[in-house]
């Protein structure tokens, strides 16, 4: 079956919402946290608030305080000043009154993986205290509405990542609230899971009356709510409808188009230009934002660039939140807990490949029909790609599809079944000591040592690479400098936020300075700032001849990626640029598909064709 897309912003009120009616009231509520003998702010003089039926959202950075507000509202945690109303109730004084009218999904939904679907229904209806007589046809309805019916009785550990969240959904659910508190329920889910869950949102607003608070780190789901809160440094910068926040970008977003110039080279170009904000990668062009009160000189910006072409394009939610993000002056003496958004003047990746280049004649990586079976399940079948020096390549896919089964079979951790596997011209297969040297991982989850310091599993993983003496004394100091860690060195690594972890993690990862690196959704969980400036070191080590491998699930990611492979149920689906998987799946002059769309029609379609044959 395939699901209608969500409903576009400002759309009809639910059933029975009284129009402007308040659900949550916040009222200049402050929050800090102790960290060691650190005071850590959260919150500063917060307020906002939600109206019934509908679905608002809170977007921000790592670290603006999204988390830390749900908790709020949920009365999970009490303001060191200020008041939180939900539904009338104060949610400090009333807590239990509070949570008896709203259901809240944390970001690590605390699934019993040694139970089943059902299992799990059960255990959250009696912790929820719904009553036998109801819960069979609230049963029927959870699991026809996430599409879990046919796996009642497979255990949760066994789930794929976006069938995991829907379980999720489906046990805060058991008992319909009146509020629905959701901290990024779609981190880590593939876009057709992502488009799922948004329709049963929908649905529960549309048919149900429920209100929905919600965060998420992608701009794009901003879209389909009806109001959106901006935090960042836990301050709300703004709160006004999608649309509203475009309309305010209008004559400051653009698009250029440079016939044979590689977009991330172009991209990297761009956004080094005065006077612009953001450039990002969009269908085979890059798409600008100017600063305020400036207007981009196509002469300055295309200098020597032949058929270039600069031109104003509609304003999108993005462009407004990127905008309002980047232009504020972080606070003396206060973390903004991402990462810097300006390229340093100092080369991050400087001698991160000292290896020279190698004709590119035969390819770096090199995969020829590769099985991995488990018992009878195929999770790889029959695939073949080759990647070649310097290149960065895509592989994309549904929840389950055989990626990172495939990663751990290239970097030597899993054997194929069958097939041939060669890294830096090693077969894996035979030597895969030999090839976890030429190469870097940075893995899915933050893998590193959080009871550790930086320093510490800066000094972990140069020993483990082999590096002793100067060398290693010589690559700490590299990468506490080029990766802005020196002021956070003696930090433990658990108490960092996420976008520094990520920062760290590719440190550690080019620590032996690796001739190819494979990144294992590396920014799952990480805010759209981080994003950019984790792409732009990604650009920087590709020019240098480092081989860059990676997974994600962030499609407009995919444009970043010279090619790129669409896998699904163990096979690949497509093969080439990203604007050839694009045609691959439809795609045309008069109907063009962004690379989501081109997901999605090709998933759907091996699907029907699976369906009938």
């Amino acid at each position: 079956m395939t699901i209608s897309p969500p409903t576009s912003p400002g759309g009809t009120l639910a059933p029975n919402a009284e129009p402007g009616e308040i659900v949550v009231d916040v009222r200049q509520v402050h929050k800090h946290f102790q960290l060691g003998k650190r005071r850590v702010p959260a919150l500063r003089g917060v307020s906002l608030r939600a109206l019934r039926g509908r679905v608002t959202g809170l977007i921000g950075p790592d670290g603006a305080g999204k988390t830390t507000l749900l908790r709020l509202v949920a009365g999970l945690l009490a303001p060191d000043a200020g008041q939180v109303l939900v539904l009338g109730r104060d949610a400090t004084q009333d807590s239990l009154g509070v949570q008896a009218v709203l259901s809240y999904m944390p970001q690590r939904f605390g699934l019993y993986e040694d139970l089943t679907v059902m299992e799990n229904l059960e255990l959250y209806a009696d912790l929820q205290r719904v009553s036998h007589a109801h819960r069979r046809d609230r049963y029927q309805e959870l699991l026809h509405m996430t599409g879990l019916g046919p796996f009642t009785r497979r255990l949760a550990g066994r789930l794929s990542g976006g069938m995991k969240q829907k379980l999720g959904l489906a046990c805060t659910l058991v008992r319909v609230p009146e509020l629905l508190l959701l901290d990024e329920p779609t981190v880590g889910v593939d876009p057709l899971s992502r488009r799922e869950l948004w329709a049963i949102v929908n649905r529960l607003v549309r048919d149900a009356g429920v209100s929905v608070l919600l965060s998420t780190l992608y701009l794009d789901e901003a879209e389909h709510c009806h109001e959106v809160v901006v935090l960042d440094q836990g301050e709300v910068l703004d709160q006004d409808s999608p649309r509203a926040f475009s309309e305010r970008m209008r004559g400051r977003s653009w698009t250029v188009e440079a016939p044979g110039a590689r977009p991330r080279t172009l991209r990297a170009r761009l956004a080094r230009s005065p006077g612009v904000l953001d450039a990002v990668i969009q269908d085979e062009r890059v798409r600008l934002v100017s600063e305020a009160g400036t207007r981009p000189e196509a002469d300055t910006l295309l200098a020597g660039l032949g058929g270039a072409v600069l031109k104003s394009v509609e304003p999108r939610f993005e462009d407004s939140f990127i905008a309002l993000v980047r232009t504020r002056i972080p606070k003396a003496g206060v973390s903004t807990g991402r990462p810097e958004t300006r390229a340093s003047t100092q080369d991050p990746t400087a001698a991160a490949s000292p290896h020279p280049a190698r004709s590119t004649d035969s390819p770096v990586i090199a995969v020829r029909d590769v099985e991995r079976r488990f018992g009878e399940f195929y999770a790889v079948h029959g695939v073949s790609f080759h990647v070649d020096r310097g290149e960065v390549f895509g592989l994309l896919g549904a929840n389950g599809a055989g990626k990172s089964t495939m990663f751990r079979m290239l970097c030597g951790l899993l054997p194929p079944s069958a097939g041939s596997l060669r890294v830096a011209g090693v077969d894996v297969r035979r030597a895969a000591a030999d090839a976890r040297a030429r190469l870097g991982y940075m893995s899915q989850r933050f893998s590193l040592y959080g009871y550790l310091s930086v320093r510490q599993n800066l000094n972990f993983f140069s020993s483990a690479y082999g590096l002793a003496g100067g060398r290693r004394a010589a690559r700490i100091a590299w990468a506490l400098e080029q990766f802005q860690l020196a002021p956070l060195a003696d930090s433990t690594s658990a108490d960092l936020p996420l976008g520094y972890k990520q920062r760290l993690a590719l440190a550690c990862a080019l620590m032996h300075e690796p001739e190819i690196l494979f990144l294992d959704e590396p920014t799952s969980g990480v805010d759209p700032v981080a994003r950019r400036e984790f792409w732009r070191r990604i650009d920087e080590l590709a020019e240098r001849n480092v081989t860059v491998l990676v997974t994600t699930h962030f499609l407009e990611e995919a444009e970043y990626c010279d090619r790129l492979a669409i896998m699904a149920s163990g096979v690949i689906l497509a093969l080439g640029t990203p604007a050839e998987v694009k045609r691959l799946a439809g795609s045309s002059p008069e109907h063009p598909l962004d690379m989501e769309e081109a997901f999605i029609h090709l998933i759907e379609r091996t699907e029907r064709v699976g369906a009938t044959s």
